[in-house]
């Protein structure tokens, strides 16, 4: 007895002090302590200046990483727990709001934002010196929200790079693909008109508070100062700090990769969106076959997506046939801060990545294939290659 006694104790304490292992999507198990050596080595050779790491196998986390400087000037640790800048991704975590009041009977997908309005775009603030032209366009009387979550509506990605820095559609609503960040704020004015409250404390409300992302917003807040990353360019020189201000569904959100893990968990748990819902959210709406996701209108054409079935859903990217099955994505880029994050549903396996640096995107191939085996991503589609990376240093256009 007292031999199986100590067998039986030598056992609980080795599994208590078992390394935590990875599943990769081709069978291969992974060591935290491999996986960290792995990315330590990618991070530090493309000069990335910090970066978060996350996945997680059957929907749960499994290991979690940080790399590199928060802050290069006090030479302060990036850590898990530092508020980071999402950027684009806030997209697919608003789409989920979205799709959380429309599970809710709150929001309508189909009715014409227009017609949600009380009044003509153009004659709100933001709007004024933008929309005239789009108002008048007989087209934007269908632009649904689908459409606009949907990234088929013909919308630019920002204003801003048109050349008469005004909003246009650029083709018949729902008909083709074209990323449009524009769209996505346009959407955010007609809910908070709706519910009468800021996007920050819609959000707050119904998605980071309910799945206790403590250290996420859409708005600055005081106490993410203390452990705040701050974000570089290509060279290491210092660009600014991750604080906004106001909140925009296009990409406003701060996050970090512990509470953007415990959004995916929830997400696949069903503990957001009923099953139903979430299945709608993920159904495609527009089929992709651009050879490039950017420049927004580039007429190019490939057949690197449609191999994957890449598609969009409603506010998330798909791939809808891959050999392991379908996957969700989302990625997000800002001046100093690079991210992706994807989630192969059949398994559950996902993997995000938030960095700092704007020489993110050249660790995320070689991470996303050699910790998770994903050799799916439309890398090409995404520019996610060292040629375009380097061809493309300004990132004018990117989500």
């Amino acid at each position: 007895m007292k031999i199986r006694a100590f067998s039986l104790a030598a056992f609980i304490a080795t599994a208590a002090n078992a390394e935590p292992s990875i599943h990769r999507l081709d069978g291969h198990v992974l060591s935290a302590r491999a996986a960290a050596a792995i990315a330590d080595k990618e991070l530090k050779a493309d000069h990335v200046m910090g970066a978060q790491i996350a996945i997680l196998n059957r929907g749960k986390l499994v290991w979690t990483h940080a790399y590199g400087l928060r802050d290069a000037e006090k030479n302060l640790p990036m850590t898990a727990d530092t508020n980071i800048w999402a950027a684009s991704i806030t997209k697919s975590v608003f789409a989920t709001f979205v799709m959380g009041l429309v599970e809710t009977h709150r929001f309508d997908l189909e009715t014409p934002v227009a017609a949600m309005l009380s009044k003509p775009l153009d004659q709100y603030a933001p709007y004024r010196d933008t929309a005239a032209d789009l108002v008048r366009d007989p087209r934007w009387a269908r632009v649904t929200p689908r459409m606009l979550l949907a990234h088929s509506a013909g919308l630019p990605n920002i204003a801003f790079l048109e050349p008469d820095k005004k909003l246009h559609l650029h083709f018949d609503p729902g008909t083709k693909f074209a990323y449009s960040g524009e769209g996505l704020n346009i959407l955010q004015l007609a809910i908070e008109e709706k519910l009468g409250a800021p996007l920050d404390v819609l959000m707050q409300r119904g998605i980071f508070s309910a799945v206790g992302m403590t250290r996420t917003s859409m708005v600055w807040r005081e106490n993410f100062r203390a452990d705040n990353a701050l974000r570089y360019d290509a060279s290491g020189k210092f660009l600014a700090a991750t604080r906004r201000d106001k909140p925009r569904a296009a990409g406003s959100m701060a996050t970090t990769i512990n509470d953007l893990a415990r959004f995916v968990e929830a997400l696949l748990a069903d503990k957001i969106l009923q099953p139903e819902t979430r299945a709608r959210m993920f159904t495609p709406q527009i089929a992709i076959n651009a050879a490039r996701q950017f420049p927004t209108f580039d007429a190019g054409t490939s057949t690197e997506g449609p191999r994957v079935g890449l598609a969009y859903g409603v506010g998330w990217g798909l791939l809808t046939k891959t050999k392991y099955g379908p996957a969700i994505f989302k990625e997000g880029h800002g001046d100093g801060a690079e991210n992706y994050l994807i989630c192969f549903l059949r398994s559950q396996s996902c993997m995000i990545v938030l960095t700092n640096s704007d020489n993110g995107e050249l660790a995320f191939r070689p991470l996303l294939e050699k910790l998770l085996g994903d050799t799916v991503t439309p890398w090409e589609w995404e520019g996610y290659t060292r040629a375009l990376i380097l061809g493309n240093e300004e990132h004018s256009g990117h989500p």
